[in-house]
């Protein structure tokens, strides 16, 4: 592949797609090659329903991103979905025997002063959300400020062993070296503006098996959580309401494209084909089964939401994106009511890109590209970590 060239593997609870591009003028992206494919996806306990099908359609698409832009990947960065990943927030202080000029040594030793194992996880990336000097100055980089002490509020990501080896099997068969990034923390950083995270930030991410909460805060995450909650669960919502038989599935998904949440009740039909038969569901029963979906939703993050209540976070937007409700209308406008908190829609500021199923796909596009030819001992000691 191209030095300026990365390859980037998005896995989302429905789909995989392998993206291949580098930077352009201006920020913007090239893309030489892509390709998507639909699996089983993942369960709530953070496997995989179908490992061997997995990597057979990773490397089917892999194989074909190759042929497409002409050239090998050696080394593919590999987005790690909610659902495996854990998030540690902790402030680490250091402090030196008189005044110095903090320096890049120091960054180092304050994030190697935070840094712990966690069983059943590997460290895969560290990041700062603020830094504090000796003389209480809040500054996000410290580097040529002459202090006797240092402290900072510290984000560690940590990726699933059972994850990081699925991976990394998947890799050594295609003699490919594998690199991981934290997808939710990558859509996050790509979609707000750091202004906006300066101050703190809500951010939550809807997907078709899973959706995850973040709690922002300047470069980092202070809290994370995932549910089994998203787009697919509404849909077998959906067929229990109409005893539909499982292989009826993808018409239910079209179906739920159709939800429109502004509609007033009525005894009205809604009608649709599967395999030749038709199926008739009242206008009212439909819209209610897809506004109970999105209650379960909230409901599943109503203490995360109640935890975060407080001073820096009042008044502030639930930022919103993900593949799980874009095309549901009115579904914002039913979840800034059950949050009681305005919700706003994110998507990619970019041409024929600018869905909110595609956030992750260019967010992780965006990261590994600042990522790519980094080194220093950020990366040496998540490599300590298993990362």
């Amino acid at each position: 592949m191209g030095r300026k060239s990365v390859a980037v593997l998005d896995v989302r609870s429905s789909e995989i797609a392998v993206i291949v591009g580098e930077r352009g003028v201006n920020n913007t992206f090239i893309f030489k090659a892509s390709k998507t494919e639909s699996y089983d996806g993942y369960d709530d306990a953070g496997s995989f329903f179908d490992v061997k099908s997995l990597t057979e359609k990773i490397e089917n698409t892999i194989s074909s991103v190759e042929q497409t832009c002409g050239e090998r990947i050696r080394e593919l960065y590999v987005g790690v979905p909610g659902g495996f990943t854990k998030v540690i927030s902790k402030e680490s202080n250091i402090g030196f025997p008189k005044k110095r000029k903090i320096t890049q040594k120091e960054l180092d030793s304050l994030f190697a002063s935070g840094a712990e194992k966690m069983e059943g996880y590997r460290m895969i990336r560290a990041t700062s959300m603020i830094y504090t000097t000796s003389d209480n100055r809040r500054v996000v980089d410290p580097i040529g400020i002459s202090a006797s002490s240092l402290s900072g509020l510290l984000s560690y990501f940590y990726c699933s062993e059972y994850y990081a080896k699925v991976m990394e099997e998947l890799g050594k068969s295609m003699k490919i070296s594998v690199r991981f990034l934290p997808t939710e923390f990558a859509m996050a950083k790509y979609l707000i503006p750091s202004e906006t995270r300066d101050e703190y930030a809500l951010f939550l991410d809807v997907g078709f098996l899973s959706s995850s909460v973040l709690v922002l805060f300047g470069n980092g995450v202070l809290a994370q959580e995932t549910h089994w909650a998203g787009r697919g669960q509404i849909v077998v919502d959906l067929m229990d309401r109409l005893h539909l038989p499982p292989s009826a599935y993808d018409a239910a998904l079209a179906l739920l494209s159709r939800a429109n949440l502004f509609a007033k009740g009525s005894a009205e039909t809604v009608e649709f084909n599967h395999r030749g038969m038709t199926y008739e569901i009242r206008s009212d029963v439909f819209i209610e089964t897809v506004r109970d979906g999105l209650d379960s939703l909230c409901e599943e993050f109503a203490p995360f939401m109640d935890f975060c209540s407080g001073r820096e976070l009042d008044y502030k937007p639930l930022y919103v994106t993900g593949e799980g409700l874009m095309d549901i209308r009115g579904s914002l406008e039913h979840l800034t009511k059950r949050f009681n908190r305005i919700c706003e829609q994110l998507s990619p500021n970019l041409p024929y890109y600018n869905k909110p199923s595609m956030s992750s796909y260019i967010a992780l596009m965006d990261m590994a590209l600042e990522d790519h030819g980094k080194s220093g001992f950020v990366n040496r000691i998540i490599n300590a970590f298993g990362g």
